[in-house]
């Protein structure tokens, strides 16, 4: 297999009409990508290992009992990650195989216009989350300068303009950044964990047993409904996998990328997970950092859990909610991709991120996901229909780049679809994210086939992306 094809097929074609954009969004030649297998790993650990995924754990305890118990928390685990795993593999594939970005891979499905709708569905609430999980960084950040300071400095937006600024500059440097930033929060991080779960099992195992392991639980509809919220979590990074798999060294074959996958997320999920189940366990305290607070009784534990919080938002942020939209700025606005950079890191600033985090907030955020999340599962359903069924893997990648070639316009039955699927979603929430996919998927090969066969979206030559 050669995984420049289409960087080739794009040279050969250079004097044909093709749409002017940033060289990042052109395809990643072998010599550009510079993540090798264990970054690669350590970039989904450190994705992995935050304050949300922890409040996840311990949202299974409620009025001192647990929705599930240990054995089904771990079931469900297993499925759900090994789902994602299995999404994450069969989607980055042609990003893999190609060099190609998300924003490109979606004309495919959508056409060049048509993609522009579906890539901001993945790049707002990217910016949002961005400038979200800055502020709760900078909250963090405030608790550590007042300490270290004796009590003299007290501002959240300073520190929040500092933390912003600091994520900006390392994103200039892209996945090179992106690597090392990873690897040093999923050390820190999982270093600080494995201390925490010592002094669990040390000081609180009995309470733990009786609280979570023990507990009677339920394989009903809340046990589903615990998997699709795994499949939420992940629902926008696996959706633009493209984006992650271009980076990676060529050589690697489709099961062991799914290792890539599932190996890390287990870690850094299962782990997590755990500690937050076993401290609400423990302590009767649903949030994490007033549980970690009771378990650790150290005067500096106000810096330790703070630091924590800090490295977690800035790795969140660096895999997650900069590089998608960056790309769909700079494939949008013909900017170049540190410029995009750039503007996404001040879009997150102006994203109103101190009235989400407040509680009178909290159920027009709930919506706010609700709403966007709707529409990923459709999306990378219609992906995966048009690669793999439609096309069978077979795609002339030159094509994507051309103004007016075979994907000029939008496809009616993408945008349709996903619309259907999105819909769908909507009649049972707990299980949405599953019922989008199918709905969406299904309904995108029947309009495919059937309603608009003849449009002249579908017409053009295939060509063979593997050699």
């Amino acid at each position: 297999m050669s995984t420049n094809l289409a960087g080739r097929v794009l040279e050969e074609t250079q004097v044909q009409e093709e749409i002017s954009m940033d060289d990042s969004l052109k395809p990643k030649r072998e010599s550009g990508r510079t993540v090798g297998s264990v970054p690669y790993m350590f970039m989904w650990i450190g994705d992995g290992v935050n304050l949300g995924n922890m409040t996840l754990g311990a949202s299974l305890i409620a009025a001192g009992a647990a929705t599930l118990n240990l054995l089904q928390t771990f079931v469900a685990a297993v499925v759900a990650i090994g789902i994602i795993s299995v999404i994450f593999a069969l989607n980055d594939r042609f990003g893999y195989r190609t060099g190609i970005p998300y924003v490109v891979q979606l004309r495919m499905s959508f056409g060049i216009k048509g993609s522009v709708i579906s890539s901001f569905l993945r790049g707002v609430p990217a910016i949002v989350w961005y400038g979200f999980q800055s502020w709760v960084g900078a909250t963090a950040l405030n608790e550590i300068v007042k300490v270290l300071s004796g009590g003299g400095f007290d501002s959240i937006p300073i520190c929040f303009v500092v933390l912003q600024g600091i994520q900006i500059v390392l994103s200039l440097y892209g996945f090179h950044a992106i690597k090392w930033v990873e690897t040093l929060a999923s050390v820190v991080i999982m270093a600080a964990l494995v201390y925490v779960f010592g002094v669990l099992l040390n000081s609180h195992s009995a309470a733990i047993a009786d609280v979570w392991v023990n507990a009677e639980g339920t394989w009903g509809l809340p046990f589903f409904a615990f998997i699709m919220v795994f499949l939420g979590n992940y629902a926008a990074i696996f959706l633009s996998a493209a984006d992650y798999s271009r980076e990676l060294k060529t050589g690697i074959s489709d099961k062991k990328r799914s290792l890539l996958y599932f190996s890390p997320i287990f870690i850094a999920y299962g782990f997590v997970l755990t500690i937050g189940a076993m401290m609400a366990a423990a302590t009767g305290i649903s949030n994490p950092v007033k549980a970690f607070a009771v378990i650790v009784d150290n005067p500096y534990i106000t810096v330790a859990v703070s630091a924590f919080i800090v490295i977690g938002a800035v790795a969140v942020n660096m895999v997650a909610n900069i590089v998608p939209p960056a790309y769909v700025i700079s494939l949008v606005t013909k900017l170049k991709y540190k410029a995009s950079v750039v503007v996404t890191g001040l879009l997150a600033l102006c994203s109103f991120p101190w009235v989400l985090v407040q509680d009178s907030s909290a159920q027009g955020l709930n919506t706010f996901i609700l709403i966007y999340s709707a529409f990923l599962g459709p999306i990378v359903a219609i992906l995966l229909v048009e690669y793999y069924v439609l096309r069978r893997q077979k795609v002339d990648a030159a094509e994507l780049y051309r103004e007016n070639g075979d994907f000029k316009g939008y496809n009616p039955s993408a945008i349709l679809a996903m619309l259907i699927g999105a819909g769908a979603a909507f009649l049972l929430v707990d299980i949405g994210w599953i019922i989008g996919f199918a709905a969406a998927g299904l309904s995108y090969l029947l309009l495919s086939k059937f309603a608009f066969k003849g449009s002249s979206f579908k017409k053009g030559t295939i060509y063979e992306e593997t050699a």
